[in-house]
C-alpha cells in the first residue's frame, strides 16, 4: 500500500513539473529603464491628472505599511531592486490558447535574480490548479526560493450562474499562465509616489491618466508599478470565462467571450504601466487586476460612477525591464 501511495505522489509531482515551463528554455531580454527623480515624476503626473479629475494630489512620501488595511499586500514596501516583468502575452491566449504556457514565479524570480522577490501584478491565473481559465491578481513574497507570504487571488466565472468567484491561492501555488505584467521589488520601505484623485471629469481612467502623463513627458522607456485603491464608487471589470472551444479572432468575439461586471469599492488593484510598447519588446502598456475583501475581483477597466470615484495609489519606478517568452507571432488586440 505504501508503495502505491509513493507512486501516486511521485506521479502528481511529475505532473505539476511537466505543466511548468523550464525557465532555462525561456527567451529573455532585459533593458535598463529611464528612472527620473520621484519629485519630477510627481509633478508630471499631477499635471495630467488635473485634466481628468476634480481633486488631485501627487507627492513623494515614505511608503506606508502596505501589509495593513486597506491594501493588505504581502510585503510592506515597494522598494529595492525594482523591476518590471512581462511574461508571455495575449497571443498565447488569442486567437487559440497555448495551454503549455505555464510559468512558476519561483523560477521567474531566480531567472531575474530577485531574492527576496515581492511580486505584484496582473496575469492569467493557474488554470491547472483551479480547473478553468481565470484572472490572476498576484501578490506574494518569496525568499530563498520559498513562499513567505501568499496573498494572491484568482477570479473565475461560475459556469452555473455566470457570477464572478474570488479564491485565495494556497501557499504552495505560485504558477501563472499565458501572460503576466508584474512589478518585482524587495518589498522594502522607502520613498514612493502617493497619488490621490477624486471625481473623474475627463475620459481617461485613473491608470490611463497616469500613463498618459509619462507618455507626454518622456521618450525613453519608463516603467511604473504599484497598488491603487478604488476607495469609493463602482467600476467596470472583466473576468475571463473558461477557454473558448473555438478560436477568438477579433475584438467583437473577444468581448462576447469575456464576462463584464460592475464591481463595488473598495477594490485593490495591482499591476504595471509603461509609456510605450518598447518597439521590438512588444510590451503591454498597462495592465491592472483588482481584488477585494467582499468577494469581487477582476481586470480593471474604469470607474462607472465618475461623480463618486475616489482613488488612492502608491507607486514606484522600475529600474530594469525584463521581457520573458515574448510571442513570435503577435497582434495588438485584447490589451485594453
Amino acid at each position: 500500500m505504501k508503495a502505491i501511495y509513493l507512486v501516486l505522489i511521485l506521479y502528481l509531482i511529475k505532473r505539476k513539473m511537466a505543466f511548468t515551463l523550464n525557465p532555462q528554455s525561456l527567451p529573455i531580454e532585459s533593458k535598463k529603464l529611464l528612472v527620473p527623480g520621484l519629485p519630477e515624476v510627481a509633478e508630471v503626473i499631477k499635471k495630467n491628472l488635473k485634466t481628468n479629475f476634480a481633486e488631485v494630489s501627487v507627492e513623494v512620501v515614505d511608503c506606508p505599511d502596505l501589509t495593513q488595511q486597506p491594501f493588505t499586500l504581502a510585503s510592506p514596501g515597494l522598494g529595492g531592486n525594482t523591476k518590471i516583468v512581462e511574461l508571455g502575452g495575449n497571443p498565447y491566449l488569442l486567437p487559440v490558447v497555448h495551454k503549455e504556457k505555464l510559468y512558476d514565479l519561483k523560477d521567474i524570480a531566480k531567472l531575474i535574480k530577485s531574492d527576496p522577490a515581492f511580486i505584484i501584478g496582473a496575469g492569467a491565473g493557474p488554470n491547472t490548479y483551479i480547473g478553468v481559465n481565470c484572472e490572476g491578481i498576484y501578490n506574494l513574497l518569496l525568499s530563498n526560493g520559498e513562499v513567505v507570504n501568499q496573498q494572491t487571488r484568482i477570479s473565475k466565472v461560475d459556469s452555473n450562474d455566470d457570477k464572478a468567484i474570488q479564491v485565495t491561492l494556497p501557499q504552495n501555488e505560485t504558477r501563472l499562465a499565458l501572460l503576466g505584467n508584474l512589478f518585482v521589488s524587495e518589498g522594502k520601505p522607502g520613498k514612493v509616489l502617493k497619488v490621490y484623485a477624486k471625481k473623474r471629469t475627463g475620459e481617461d481612467n485613473f491608470i490611463t491618466s497616469i500613463r498618459n502623463a509619462i507618455v507626454k513627458e518622456y521618450k525613453e522607456l519608463v516603467g511604473i508599478g504599484g497598488v491603487f485603491l478604488l476607495k469609493e464608487g463602482k467600476g467596470k471589470f472583466h473576468v475571463m470565462r473558461d477557454f473558448s472551444k473555438t478560436p477568438i479572432e477579433n475584438e467583437d468575439q473577444l468581448n462576447k467571450w469575456l464576462k463584464f461586471y460592475n464591481m463595488s469599492a473598495p477594490l485593490i488593484g495591482v499591476g504595471t504601466l509603461v509609456n510605450n510598447d518598447g518597439g521590438p519588446l512588444d510590451l503591454r502598456v498597462q495592465h491592472f487586476h483588482s481584488f477585494s475583501h467582499h468577494g469581487e475581483a477582476g481586470h480593471y477597466h474604469y470607474d462607472t460612477t465618475p461623480e463618486d470615484a475616489e482613488y488612492l495609489g502608491f507607486f514606484n519606478l522600475g529600474e530594469v525591464l525584463y521581457r520573458i517568452d515574448k510571442p513570435e507571432n503577435t497582434h495588438g488586440w485584447g490589451r485594453d
